[in-house]
């Protein structure tokens, strides 16, 4: 067996793992410099606040960036209060056994299903066994089931993150174990309980096969005006005008996946500057 020098294999370490996310980012950076390149010249003020015309050849996105930020808001609204009791339940107050493993894993199973699946399923559900219509409110409880098991999983290693020392310092003060979870475990999961909102926020804004069946439209004449209506998404608006429509303005297709970028990368901003601000404030 060849024995290298310490300094030659941290050194020959270092290259592999250098060239490795090199190889990592270089992709994501044509992707996103290609975008911007075709898509910068059709953002205008009239492109991101007017309507659709002739055909969506013409006009504007409101609607579809106006139903993205609502479905999006209202699955996370949904799903993040539901995953994150079902973590602290999991973490706090069942026993490791048998049937606490079991559940573990289809949690974990649960993530790897296909996206097509959850529409179907929110189709059958939602749509027709509730009769909520193809709407808002429909495509947002789609999109909450599907991202439910990354926001458990994510909270529960948060959770699972917190020392257990803490819960036992709070404890033998006579403080009950709610009170314990509430001012002491969840104040310092909340930096990986957000990571876990960060990536459910950056999947659904994507998302196209679950809102197909449940809450998107080929074109809206008016605005959302209630839980209830039909949108249009900015993900189907792209495949739409990408497939559906001949002729299209090569920019008003890239500037569409443009916009849609700028939303991903904007929300996720924000949950990572709270995710910072909280890790800061951290005790630990």
């Amino acid at each position: 067996m060849i024995k290298l020098n310490p300094k030659l294999s941290q050194k020959l370490s270092y290259t592999i793992l250098f060239l490795a996310t090199v190889l990592t980012i270089i992709p994501v950076g044509a992707i996103i410099f290609i975008i911007i390149k075709n898509g910068a010249s059709a953002i205008t003020w009239e492109f991101l606040t007017s309507m659709p015309k002739d055909g969506m050849r013409g006009g504007g996105i409101l609607p579809a960036i106006l139903g993205t930020l609502s479905i999006v808001t209202c699955a996370i609204a949904i799903t993040l209060p539901i995953g994150v009791c079902a973590a602290i339940y999991l973490n706090e107050y069942t026993k490791n056994n048998l049937l606490t493993r079991i559940i573990k894993l289809a949690i974990v199973n649960l993530a790897g299903v296909p996206s097509i699946v959850y529409g179907l399923f929110g189709l059958s559900i939602f749509v027709m066994f509730l009769k909520q219509g193809v709407s808002i409110i429909a495509g947002a409880l789609t999109l909450s089931i599907m991202e439910l098991p990354v926001i458990i999983t994510t909270s529960h290693s948060a959770l699972n993150s917190v020392p257990y020392s803490f819960r036992e310092a709070s404890l033998s003060l006579g403080v009950s174990r709610w009170q314990t979870i509430r001012y002491i475990v969840l104040p310092n999961a909340i930096p990986g309980i957000l990571t876990g909102a960060i990536l459910s926020i950056s999947r659904i804004s994507g998302e196209t096969a679950p809102i197909l069946f449940t809450a998107a439209a080929f074109s809206v004449p008016h605005l959302p005006r209630s839980m209830f209506d039909q949108v249009m998404i900015l993900p189907y608006h792209l495949y739409i005008i990408s497939t559906q429509i001949p002729n299209m303005p090569k920019n008003v297709i890239f500037g569409t996946a443009f916009v849609l970028l700028l939303m991903v990368l904007t929300m996720s901003f924000i949950a990572i500057v709270a995710r910072i601000y909280f890790r800061k404030h951290r005790k630990w």
